[in-house]
């Protein structure tokens, strides 16, 4: 088993009076990382997925009573995608506050079901962690470098689910991700009420990949309104399957604002909605791949690393573009993804003349290591 980022903040954390809570997109690994935690606990512990009914029917209508039977002698208790229980904010503060010996562990693919549900219940009664598909820092352990470099053009294609990276078939495994558990899970949201409107939405995000993205272009293409398109995109984001980026405008006479990119938690979910599993050399929107490649993994190394940090991209009105912007500590660093020139762009200079001290680079093959930690 690969060993998560996560795994010993998680650990670190337990027993220490706070209720647990895992987000992360379906088959990302949740599960797999709690029954290691429970594996290893020497009290006794108990595993309970909230998609069976009598686990939903006990929560859903919590009684002290039941309650304590439910919890028993128990001591660490994991409770699996939490947001199929209704109101299990509720639940939570109950055995929270009535069970404070029993560590709880919550898990959810969902951040706006689950998210909502807990928000005031458990307010300073808990700890969060967010687990992404496999990191390439993840892989490093227990690959050598080499092996890692010719790994890439696999992730940007097949994606880093771990199920994914095992496989022999990994066209076959993604698709039913993306098929079975990604629209499932998204159609189950109360505010989704048309699969072709969702995969029409999802397929025209996944052919501008890299491009900004016009709210009135999507709309149009899709055939809704721009408020059911903004909708659409908030839950599909609070659901891990796409994430947005915004401009950096700091000067409104030189600087775009309007528009934002959209990129995939994972490039195997964007390939499989465009039907496109072809090697690198035989596409046209490989620049775009490792853009988001890019992205997602600086996302996962600042997120597991605990970097605290303003991101965006950066676009003036006479057509200067630098792909993505971080902001820390009042430090503006700017970063081109490339995946075959290394030439400087001319955004550079006007980047850094507009924001004295900034410092910008070009992220090629071999300068991605450093900019995930690696």
């Amino acid at each position: 088993m690969i060993k998560r980022a996560i795994e010993n903040s998680v650990r670190a954390s337990l027993f220490k009076g706070k209720t647990i809570v895992i987000y992360g997109p379906r088959q990302v690994g949740k599960t797999t990382l709690c029954k290691a935690i429970l594996s290893d606990c020497k009290e006794k512990s108990a595993y309970f997925s909230c998609d069976l009914p009598e686990v939903q029917r006990l929560l859903q209508n919590p009684t002290l009573e039941s309650f304590k039977r439910f919890v028993s002698d128990y001591r660490l208790i994991v409770l699996d995608e939490g947001q199929r229980i209704e109101g299990i904010g509720i639940a939570l503060k109950i055995l929270h506050e009535h069970f404070p010996e029993t560590q709880f562990i919550v898990t959810g693919s969902s951040s706006f079901e689950l998210g909502q549900s807990i928000q005031e219940p458990m307010t300073g009664r808990k700890n969060e962690f967010l687990l992404y598909p496999i990191s390439i820092s993840e892989l490093a352990p227990s690959y050598a470098h080499p092996s890692l470099i010719e790994m890439i053009p696999f992730l940007m294609r097949y994606g880093a689910y771990p199920e994914v990276i095992h496989s022999s078939n990994p066209s076959e495994i993604i698709d039913a991700v993306a098929n079975d558990y990604l629209f499932k899970d998204i159609l189950a949201l109360e505010n989704f009420k048309s699969v072709s409107v969702l995969r029409s939405l999802l397929e025209a995000i996944a052919l501008q990949l890299g491009n900004e993205v016009s709210m009135n272009e999507l709309s149009s293409l899709v055939g809704v309104t721009r408020a059911t398109i903004e909708r659409y995109l908030d839950l599909l984001e609070r659901s891990f399957i796409i994430f947005r980026l915004r401009a950096l405008s700091r000067n409104p006479r030189k600087e775009i604002a309007k528009n934002k990119k959209i990129y995939f938690y994972d490039l195997g979910v964007r390939n499989s909605l465009i039907k496109n599993f072809n090697d690198l050399s035989l596409r046209a929107d490989t620049g775009a791949l490792w853009e988001n490649f890019c992205l997602i993994e600086r996302m996962k190394f600042n997120r597991y690393t605990k970097r605290s940090l303003q991101s965006w991209f950066w676009r003036t009105y006479d057509h200067q573009e630098i792909d993505y912007i971080e902001e820390q500590g009042g430090q503006f660093e700017g970063f081109e993804f490339k995946w075959k020139s290394t030439k400087n762009p001319r955004a550079f200079h006007s980047f850094e003349a507009l924001y004295p001290n900034s410092k910008s680079q070009i992220i090629s093959r071999e300068s991605f290591w450093n900019f995930v930690g690696l």
